[in-house]
């Protein structure tokens, strides 16, 4: 049986999985992480996966003690099926559908899929994403009812009782950063600029104001927008709207 206080966060590495990783371990009493290898060209998360993780160890404590097993698997071949900007060296643009040719069909619900298979085996309950259908990129597969409709689906087909968990799903890019910083001060904002990864292109040499990234992809030009909307804004006025 999955124990209420247990959770699975579907971690990429990047920002959003990063502030839902604190999030989750703010929240839950044990937390394990799972990412996917589906041929992405930004590769170089899967590799900051374990610098966001063992810099969150080490700068927080509290939350080590928390902090259980990671997990990685192999979607090289659902990536391949998509044939998208994702996994192919190909220019960002919109689709003929109107959506941008980063949106990988059915990714999320892929993901989700493998990791309600894993959380059944490890007794996990919640399962956390970093998905948000209010300053997104158009991916249907990000919005909550969507969402909501799989989990229904999950819970039924594996006799499970499984929550997914969306803290980011209702929050701007700008209002990202305030719950980071709600979460872990400065100390958390720090580590998510320097160590998190979100550039479609895998970009990590200079490191910019809002992070590390090309600054153009459409990745970049959220989390760019986002950060100087926080900065103009005024950090304490928005982090009163996260309390």
């Amino acid at each position: 049986m999955s124990e209420p206080s247990r959770a699975l966060v579907l971690f990429s590495g990047g920002q959003d999985s990063s502030v839902c990783l604190a999030w989750a371990l703010d929240r839950y009493e044990h937390v394990e992480t799972v990412g996917f290898d589906y041929g992405q060209r930004h590769a170089v998360e899967m590799a900051q996966r374990e610098v966001v993780r063992t810099q969150i160890s080490e700068a927080f404590p509290n939350w080590a003690g928390r902090l259980g097993p990671d997990h990685v698997l192999d979607l090289r071949g659902f990536g391949a099926v998509g044939e998208t900007a994702m996994t192919q060296d190909r220019a960002f643009e919109v689709t003929e559908k109107g959506l941008p040719n980063t949106f990988v069909p059915g990714r999320n619900l892929v993901f989700l899929t493998y990791a309600a298979a894993l959380a059944d085996r490890r007794g996990l309950k919640f399962l956390v994403g970093g998905m948000c259908e209010t300053d997104f990129s158009g991916y249907p597969d990000c919005r909550r009812d969507t969402l909501d409709a799989l989990q229904s689906a999950l819970n039924m087909g594996m006799a499970q009782d499984f929550a997914i968990e969306t803290p980011l799903m209702w929050l701007t890019k700008a209002e990202t950063w305030s719950l980071s910083k709600s979460l872990g001060g400065e100390a958390l904002v720090e580590l998510i600029l320097e160590d998190s990864h979100t550039c479609y292109k895998g970009e990590r040499g200079t490191r910019h104001d809002w992070g590390h990234g090309c600054g153009a992809c459409p990745a970049c030009e959220l989390r760019v927008r986002g950060y100087d909307q926080w900065v103009a804004a005024g950090r304490p006025a928005l982090e009163a709207r996260m309390r």
